[in-house]
């Protein structure tokens, strides 16, 4: 529930104020196959002058770590920190041990399981008429994705998966649970604890990955962090398709101590990262969260999840 503690005046220098610190983990700038509104360097700039903390940048289609290497290196004087991971679609050779090894040794710090490759979020592609409203397609077509899922025909857990998880472990980074459906997280996520992954993430979970609000519970107690997207729930973002009611709902599901809030944002002909940020955190303020509360969600929660 939101705080009891009355909170200030909305005004822009408190949402100003509550950016400071903030760490956006999914930012998708380019260079890019989807269409989008600026490129890294842009969203690098573009928070730093809003005085957040890290950015992670994410793309479906190919690992950002090289790219953030060099600009950690060459603009360090921004005082933002890059973050990449590695998405396991098709274009890195799917669920591919040899692309995550290659990643996290380079300085990848979250390996996302399939995306736009899952074999989940190709069925909500092509079962619902609306979902290139959703979720954006590329500039131009590209070769059809092959769908992918950590499970066999029988349920169990594929021996790359396995493996992966291994290395993760090992590096301590972070698993993502991608575009996967709801019932195959669930035995990715208890064999990943088993074998020693401390770091879970779940993207938007009532978007594609289809979780209820008990399962975001169960998710929370069983120590991983769910992310809802800030497009999702802001005016003027064309992916805008849930209320602040809804948000209220997932916050409260997720506890504020496991809820984080990333911008999901970079698309042409969306807002910023950054005013996505001052939207949502705006929002939250009129729905009565604190700005303890709100940092929580945009800034401690994050960084203690990617260990900053």
């Amino acid at each position: 529930m939101p705080s009891e503690i009355r909170t200030p005046a909305i005004t822009d220098d408190v949402i100003d104020d509550l950016l400071k610190g903030a760490i956006d983990l999914h930012c998708h700038s380019g260079p890019s196959v989807m269409p989008r509104r600026f490129d890294h360097i842009d969203a690098l700039e573009e928070a730093s002058a809003a005085g957040l903390k890290a950015i992670l940048f994410k793309d479906h289609y190919y690992s950002a770590t090289p790219v953030v290497e060099l600009l950690n290196r060459h603009y360090s004087h921004l005082g933002v920190t890059m973050l990449s991971g590695v998405p396991l679609n098709n274009t890195v050779g799917g669920i591919n041990r040899y692309a995550v090894d290659h990643g996290i040794r380079l300085g990848a710090r979250l390996v996302w399981m399939p995306t736009f490759s899952s074999a989940n979020h190709l069925h909500h592609h092509s079962h619902d008429k609306d979902f290139d409203k959703k979720f954006p397609t590329t500039r131009d077509r590209m070769l059809a994705p092959t769908p992918l899922s950590p499970l066999d025909a029988n349920g169990n857990l594929l021996d790359e998966v396995k493996f992966i998880l291994d290395l993760i472990a090992e590096h301590d980074v972070v698993l993502s649970g991608g575009h996967l459906n709801i019932k195959e997280i669930w035995p990715l996520f208890e064999e990943a604890k088993r074998r020693g992954v401390k770091r879970l993430l779940v993207n938007h979970p009532t978007f594609v990955v289809d979780a209820t609000l008990d399962d975001i519970r169960a998710l929370a107690a069983f120590g991983a962090y769910l992310e809802h997207s800030v497009c999702m729930f802001i005016e003027g973002s064309k992916f805008k398709c849930y209320q602040p009611d809804e948000l209220r709902s997932l916050i409260e599901a997720g506890t504020i101590e496991r809820t984080i809030l990333g911008s999901d944002l970079g698309q042409a002909g969306n807002p910023t990262p950054v005013d996505g940020f001052r939207s949502v955190i705006r929002l939250c303020l009129e729905m009565g969260y604190s700005p303890a509360e709100i940092r929580q969600m945009i800034a401690i929660n994050p960084a203690t999840l990617m260990n900053l």
